[in-house]
Protein backbone atom coordinates (compact mmCIF):
# COMPACT_ATOMS: atom_id res chain seq x y z
CA UNK A 1 0.00 0.00 0.00
CA UNK A 2 1.21 3.19 -1.38
CA UNK A 3 1.25 5.97 1.63
CA UNK A 4 3.88 9.23 2.60
CA UNK A 5 3.34 7.98 6.41
CA UNK A 6 6.41 6.96 8.20
CA UNK A 7 6.60 3.86 10.09
CA UNK A 8 5.08 1.64 7.57
CA UNK A 9 5.34 -1.61 7.78
CA UNK A 10 7.33 -3.16 4.58
CA UNK A 11 5.79 -3.34 0.96
CA UNK A 12 5.75 -7.00 1.22
CA UNK A 13 3.54 -7.08 4.52
CA UNK A 14 1.43 -4.48 3.14
CA UNK A 15 0.87 -6.46 -0.17
CA UNK A 16 -0.53 -9.31 2.17
CA UNK A 17 -2.77 -7.75 4.27
CA UNK A 18 -4.05 -6.02 1.22
CA UNK A 19 -4.98 -9.76 -0.02
CA UNK A 20 -7.07 -10.43 2.81
CA UNK A 21 -9.31 -7.56 3.06
CA UNK A 22 -10.22 -8.09 -0.59
CA UNK A 23 -11.23 -11.17 -0.58
CA UNK A 24 -12.67 -10.78 2.86
CA UNK A 25 -15.20 -8.34 1.28
CA UNK A 26 -15.74 -10.31 -2.03
CA UNK A 27 -16.49 -13.76 -0.36
CA UNK A 28 -19.11 -11.93 1.75
CA UNK A 29 -21.19 -10.54 -1.48
CA UNK A 30 -24.72 -10.23 -0.01
CA UNK A 31 -26.32 -8.84 -2.99
CA UNK A 32 -28.10 -10.43 -6.40
CA UNK A 33 -29.26 -9.17 -9.28
CA UNK A 34 -30.89 -10.20 -12.74
CA UNK A 35 -28.80 -12.35 -14.86
CA UNK A 36 -30.46 -10.54 -17.65
CA UNK A 37 -28.49 -7.49 -16.97
CA UNK A 38 -25.02 -8.21 -16.66
CA UNK A 39 -22.79 -7.49 -19.09
CA UNK A 40 -20.85 -11.15 -19.48
CA UNK A 41 -18.34 -9.84 -21.96
CA UNK A 42 -17.21 -6.46 -19.21
CA UNK A 43 -17.78 -9.30 -16.54
CA UNK A 44 -15.59 -12.04 -18.00
CA UNK A 45 -12.50 -9.38 -18.67
CA UNK A 46 -12.99 -8.12 -14.83
CA UNK A 47 -12.91 -11.46 -13.37
CA UNK A 48 -9.76 -11.82 -15.23
CA UNK A 49 -8.06 -9.08 -14.33
CA UNK A 50 -9.26 -10.46 -10.45
CA UNK A 51 -7.64 -13.18 -10.82
CA UNK A 52 -4.29 -12.19 -12.15
CA UNK A 53 -4.23 -9.28 -9.06
CA UNK A 54 -5.05 -11.95 -6.76
CA UNK A 55 -2.58 -14.83 -8.74
CA UNK A 56 0.81 -13.11 -6.89
CA UNK A 57 -0.75 -11.75 -4.13
CA UNK A 58 -1.27 -15.35 -3.32
CA UNK A 59 2.10 -16.44 -3.68
CA UNK A 60 3.28 -13.36 -1.38
CA UNK A 61 1.27 -14.58 1.33
CA UNK A 62 2.36 -18.49 0.74
CA UNK A 63 5.72 -17.01 1.40
CA UNK A 64 5.26 -14.83 4.01
CA UNK A 65 3.42 -17.78 5.92
CA UNK A 66 6.01 -20.56 5.07
CA UNK A 67 4.33 -22.28 2.75
CA UNK A 68 5.32 -24.05 -0.65
CA UNK A 69 6.14 -21.53 -3.73
CA UNK A 70 8.32 -21.90 -6.51
CA UNK A 71 9.08 -18.39 -6.25
CA UNK A 72 11.57 -15.80 -4.89
CA UNK A 73 10.31 -12.69 -3.39
CA UNK A 74 11.98 -10.60 -5.84
CA UNK A 75 10.26 -12.13 -8.74
CA UNK A 76 6.73 -12.33 -6.71
CA UNK A 77 7.31 -8.30 -6.28
CA UNK A 78 8.18 -7.74 -9.67
CA UNK A 79 5.40 -9.66 -11.01
CA UNK A 80 2.67 -8.02 -8.70
CA UNK A 81 3.75 -4.27 -10.13
CA UNK A 82 3.54 -5.70 -13.67
CA UNK A 83 0.02 -7.33 -13.10
CA UNK A 84 -1.08 -3.82 -11.33
CA UNK A 85 0.52 -1.72 -14.20
CA UNK A 86 -1.35 -3.52 -16.58
CA UNK A 87 -4.64 -4.15 -14.84
CA UNK A 88 -4.56 0.06 -14.13
CA UNK A 89 -4.17 0.00 -18.19
CA UNK A 90 -7.34 -1.74 -18.42
CA UNK A 91 -8.99 -0.23 -15.84
CA UNK A 92 -8.88 2.83 -17.27
CA UNK A 93 -10.23 1.89 -20.28
CA UNK A 94 -13.28 0.35 -18.44
CA UNK A 95 -13.68 3.41 -16.45
CA UNK A 96 -13.62 6.12 -19.59
CA UNK A 97 -16.06 3.71 -21.13
CA UNK A 98 -18.71 2.56 -18.56
CA UNK A 99 -18.00 4.83 -15.56
CA UNK A 100 -17.80 2.20 -12.63
CA UNK A 101 -19.06 -0.74 -12.47
CA UNK A 102 -21.85 -1.69 -10.49
CA UNK A 103 -23.40 -4.31 -9.43
CA UNK A 104 -26.36 -4.19 -12.03
CA UNK A 105 -24.10 -4.24 -14.75
CA UNK A 106 -21.27 -7.12 -13.45
CA UNK A 107 -22.79 -8.28 -10.34
CA UNK A 108 -21.47 -8.25 -6.91
CA UNK A 109 -18.38 -9.96 -7.48
CA UNK A 110 -17.46 -8.03 -11.02
CA UNK A 111 -18.06 -5.09 -8.58
CA UNK A 112 -16.29 -5.97 -6.28
CA UNK A 113 -13.68 -7.64 -7.62
CA UNK A 114 -12.89 -4.03 -10.33
CA UNK A 115 -13.00 -2.08 -6.74
CA UNK A 116 -10.02 -4.31 -5.37
CA UNK A 117 -8.11 -3.63 -8.67
CA UNK A 118 -8.41 0.06 -8.21
CA UNK A 119 -6.92 -0.80 -5.13
CA UNK A 120 -3.95 -1.46 -6.53
CA UNK A 121 -3.51 1.20 -8.60
CA UNK A 122 -1.48 3.45 -5.92
CA UNK A 123 0.71 4.72 -8.78
CA UNK A 124 -1.85 7.05 -9.99
CA UNK A 125 -3.55 8.48 -6.74
CA UNK A 126 -5.40 10.92 -9.26
CA UNK A 127 -6.90 7.96 -11.06
CA UNK A 128 -8.19 6.11 -7.48
CA UNK A 129 -9.48 9.95 -6.47
CA UNK A 130 -11.61 10.12 -10.11
CA UNK A 131 -12.97 6.35 -9.65
CA UNK A 132 -13.98 7.02 -6.17
CA UNK A 133 -15.89 10.00 -7.34
CA UNK A 134 -18.07 7.53 -9.68
CA UNK A 135 -18.12 4.97 -7.19
CA UNK A 136 -19.92 7.48 -5.00
CA UNK A 137 -22.81 7.70 -7.07
CA UNK A 138 -23.44 4.16 -7.31
CA UNK A 139 -23.02 3.51 -3.54
CA UNK A 140 -25.58 6.36 -3.11
CA UNK A 141 -27.93 4.03 -5.67
CA UNK A 142 -27.15 1.03 -3.78
CA UNK A 143 -25.24 -0.30 -6.81
CA UNK A 144 -21.86 -0.85 -5.27
CA UNK A 145 -20.34 -1.35 -1.98
CA UNK A 146 -20.53 1.10 0.65
CA UNK A 147 -17.87 -0.50 2.86
CA UNK A 148 -15.41 -0.70 -0.25
CA UNK A 149 -16.27 2.40 -0.94
CA UNK A 150 -14.78 3.70 2.67
CA UNK A 151 -11.99 1.01 2.18
CA UNK A 152 -10.97 3.13 -0.78
CA UNK A 153 -12.16 6.85 0.81
CA UNK A 154 -9.10 5.54 3.29
CA UNK A 155 -6.42 4.65 1.03
CA UNK A 156 -6.79 7.50 -1.33
CA UNK A 157 -6.73 10.12 1.93
CA UNK A 158 -3.40 7.92 3.58
CA UNK A 159 -1.95 7.93 0.04
CA UNK A 160 -2.57 12.35 0.00
CA UNK A 161 -0.82 12.42 3.04
CA UNK A 162 -4.16 13.17 4.94
CA UNK A 163 -5.84 11.77 8.02
CA UNK A 164 -8.57 8.56 7.22
CA UNK A 165 -11.77 8.37 8.31
CA UNK A 166 -12.47 4.67 9.25
CA UNK A 167 -8.93 3.14 10.47
CA UNK A 168 -8.87 0.86 7.42
CA UNK A 169 -4.97 1.71 6.20
CA UNK A 170 -2.93 -0.29 9.08
CA UNK A 171 0.59 -0.99 9.46
CA UNK A 172 1.65 -4.55 11.74
CA UNK A 173 3.90 -4.58 14.30
CA UNK A 174 6.50 -6.74 14.04
CA UNK A 175 7.21 -7.25 17.32
CA UNK A 176 3.96 -7.77 18.68
CA UNK A 177 2.17 -8.73 15.59
CA UNK A 178 -0.91 -6.97 16.05
CA UNK A 179 -1.80 -4.48 13.29
CA UNK A 180 -2.62 -0.31 14.28
CA UNK A 181 -4.40 1.77 12.23
CA UNK A 182 -2.56 4.90 10.74
CA UNK A 183 -3.83 8.23 11.58
CA UNK A 184 -7.93 8.47 11.82
CA UNK A 185 -9.74 11.81 11.66
CA UNK A 186 -12.05 12.57 14.65
CA UNK A 187 -10.83 8.77 15.93
CA UNK A 188 -13.63 9.10 19.11
CA UNK A 189 -16.76 8.96 16.48
CA UNK A 190 -14.67 6.50 14.11
CA UNK A 191 -16.83 3.70 15.05
CA UNK A 192 -20.11 5.88 14.15
CA UNK A 193 -18.16 6.47 10.41
CA UNK A 194 -17.64 2.35 10.33
CA UNK A 195 -21.10 1.19 11.34
CA UNK A 196 -22.78 3.70 8.98
CA UNK A 197 -21.06 2.43 5.89
CA UNK A 198 -21.59 -1.44 7.13
CA UNK A 199 -18.33 -1.48 8.74
CA UNK A 200 -17.43 -3.60 12.21
CA UNK A 201 -16.29 -2.04 15.34
CA UNK A 202 -12.34 -0.65 14.73
CA UNK A 203 -11.41 -3.52 17.57
CA UNK A 204 -12.60 -6.28 15.50
CA UNK A 205 -11.40 -5.42 12.43
CA UNK A 206 -8.10 -4.60 13.66
CA UNK A 207 -8.20 -8.32 15.05
CA UNK A 208 -8.81 -9.76 11.93
CA UNK A 209 -5.08 -8.93 11.43
CA UNK A 210 -3.35 -10.81 14.31
CA UNK A 211 -0.80 -13.11 13.13
CA UNK A 212 -0.88 -15.89 16.44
Amino acid sequence: MKSGCKGLSSPKELVMKSLFIFLFFVMLSPVAFCESKIDSVLLKKIIIMFKEDQKWRRESLDLENGKKTSFDELTINKNIGITDSLNMAEAKIIIKKYGFPGYSSVGTDGSNGFWAIIQHCDNDVIFQQQVLSLMAKEVKRHNASGENFALLQDRVLISQGHKQLYGSQVRLDLKTHHAKPLPIQDSLNVDLRRKAVGLSPLQDYLKLFDRR
